[in-house]
Formats: structure tokens, C-alpha cells, sequence
């Protein structure tokens, strides 16, 4: 398990442990939902952060949100 554990980061482990349980679908539907409201609050804090210290307006946020790739 050493060699594994080097190559995987912290939190892939944490989340080994929790499959160790055999969580049903509605928990790793929940946990799901709680990973993905987590890392979208910790994305909203910083583009706030950047659009802070950047100067940059709503306007210019909207309109790279409507950029077409």
C-alpha cells in the first residue's frame, strides 16, 4: 500500500477509506453533491479574489462567459 499511497494525493485517499464501507448510491450521490458544492464555492471565492485585485468588471465577466470557443 506505500507504493500506492505515494502515488495518489490525500484526497484520493480519504475517498478510498470512504468506499471502504460500501456506501449505497443515494450516499455517494450525496457525497457527490457535497465534493461538488465544496470546490464550486472555494472557484467563486477566487474569482472574487482575482476580480478584486484585478480591477475587473461584471460586464467583462458576462461577457467572457458569452465568448464563443
Amino acid at each position: 500500500m506505500h507504493s500506492l499511497s505515494s502515488k495518489l494525493s490525500p484526497l484520493q485517499l480519504e475517498l478510498l477509506k470512504v468506499y471502504s464501507f460500501n456506501p449505497s448510491e443515494e450516499d455517494l450521490f450525496a457525497i457527490k453533491k457535497m465534493l461538488a458544492a465544496y470546490f464550486a464555492k472555494k472557484l467563486v471565492q477566487r474569482v472574487d479574489e482575482a476580480v478584486e485585485q484585478q480591477g475587473i468588471t461584471a460586464g467583462t465577466l458576462n461577457s467572457w462567459l458569452n465568448e464563443k470557443m
